[in-house]
């Protein structure tokens, strides 16, 4: 007959264990010994219990995450020869940047009916070139991640103007029905420093906006880009709340949405000194990817600071994410994080906070009203200036770069493009939000002193 151990033990209630707590502590405040609270006002406790679980209806990713590449398009043919490499060892899926139109015909040769979807980013807004290529890609899964509120928030421009952009949208979503046509490139909010309850709020209500311009029907052509930070288990709880919430503001369009997420690491706390730990950072992101339910993940290389783009940094980044896929087990664990006591908890908090800030921006105008303010920059800049004052006095730790630090380290030589943003002085109709490493401060530093 099987025995079960837990026949064996009585239940131990929520206050019971907190009382004991209580005892070992001999006479330290609970409160203020093991309870911590992060910059977004969220506390961490020191055990949580079934007595308080609270389980968020999520909705279910239903196919295993895709593993992307990405690809500048400098050369047709060049871009061509990257992606048949890329799917040949092991990608299946490829996000082309492109500055301006291109000849696609040349771009997909051989690259067409082989399972793989294409994402884009397209660095211009162009409505007949992107109507030709949609007919030549009607058959393929493709993301066109068009996003003129994400090209404001940015670089401070819309691609042309207001009217023009939207108007090009308007026709290209009475066209294209089937695939993902809007984007919400949110990876510019986490990059720039904003918290993670920001990121989730200012998300939503950029697609909102996208929503209240086209209608509830577009919900399904709306694809989130997100960036994840090294905050492990609230990353993954960021994806959660990202999935429910835009799932209940859909609901509100008559809309039954399971959200498409693309997922990347963050640059915010990538290093050029003790690049290496680039490595280790970008594992634990994509792992964070992976259990919060992205749909598609493209890694960054270590050097992806500070290096150009080279085969070496490009295969070491695809196969992370294919060990972590095919050998590590976790081609079938996007599902993992549910029921934990811990992540549910910290999703919750994530989800109460956000869908508070959420409604606020709404009361106010929406999100393209509070950017052309500058009221969103503004909040990003505060957190920003709070993270690098923890960094500062080294409570907010990355290794190599304000801990545990080799000295006699040189990377000046090893530069191969700008690695410090530069204040764009062109004529801009609002504030750019800029990305912003933690480590700059101290890597100018250290490279000025480099003999």
């Amino acid at each position: 007959m099987a025995l079960s151990l837990l026949n064996d033990f009585k239940p131990v209630t929520s206050a019971e264990w907190k009382q004991k707590i209580q005892v070992d502590l001999k006479g330290a405040d609970y409160n203020e010994t093991l309870l911590t609270s992060t910059l977004e006002g969220i506390t961490i406790k020191p055990f949580y219990h079934l007595d308080t679980f609270k389980k968020l209806n999520i909705p279910a990713v239903t196919t295993d995450f895709k593993i992307c590449q990405n690809i500048k398009i400098d050369s047709e043919i060049d871009a061509n020869n990257k992606s048949t490499d890329a799917i040949l060892k092991g990608a299946n899926s490829l996000k082309f940047e492109a500055d301006k139109p291109f000849n696609f015909e040349e771009l997909f040769n051989n690259l067409l009916q082989k399972n793989c979807e294409f994402q884009f980013q397209f660095n211009f807004l162009d409505q007949d070139f992107l109507l030709n290529l949609s007919e030549f890609l009607k058959n393929e899964t493709f993301y066109f991640n068009i996003d003129p509120i994400g090209k404001l928030a940015k670089t401070g421009n819309w691609f042309h103007n207001f009217k023009q952009d939207f108007e090009i949208l308007t026709t290209l979503s009475s066209k294209i029905k089937k695939h993902y046509l809007f984007s919400v490139n949110a990876d510019l909010y986490q990059n720039s420093g904003a918290n993670m309850v920001q990121q989730i709020a200012y998300s939503l209500a950029h697609a909102n906006e996208y929503l209240t311009q086209f209608g509830g029907e577009i919900a399904n052509q709306i694809q989130f880009n997100i960036a994840i930070g090294s905050n492990y288990f609230f990353e993954i709880s960021k994806i959660r709340a990202i999935r429910y919430l835009y799932k209940l503001i859909t609901e509100t369009y008559n809309q039954n949405t399971n959200p498409q997420i693309f997922a990347q690491p963050s640059l915010r706390n990538k290093t050029i000194y003790d690049y290496n730990v680039n490595m280790l950072r970008t594992t634990t992101e994509c792992m964070s990817s992976i259990l919060g339910g992205a749909n598609t993940i493209s890694n960054i290389s270590y050097d992806a600071v500070f290096h150009n783009e080279n085969d070496f940094g490009d295969r070491i980044s695809r196969n992370q994410l294919l060990i972590l896929k095919e050998e590590s087990y976790f081609k079938n664990a996007k599902e993992a994080a549910t029921n934990s006591y811990y992540i549910e908890e910290i999703t919750n908090q994530l989800v109460e906070k956000s869908l508070s800030i959420f409604k606020d921006i709404e009361k106010s105008g929406g999100f393209l009203k509070q950017l052309k303010e500058g009221t969103i920059q503004r909040k990003i800049s505060e957190n920003t200036q709070k993270e690098q004052q923890l960094f500062e006095e080294n409570k907010l730790i990355l290794v190599g770069t304000n801990s545990f630090i080799q000295e006699d380290e040189k990377l000046k030589n090893e530069l191969e493009k700008p690695i410090f943003n530069k204040k764009n002085y062109k004529k801009t109709s609002i504030i750019p939000i800029i990305p912003k490493r933690l480590a700059e401060i101290i890597e100018q530093k250290r490279l000025k002193n480099e003999a």
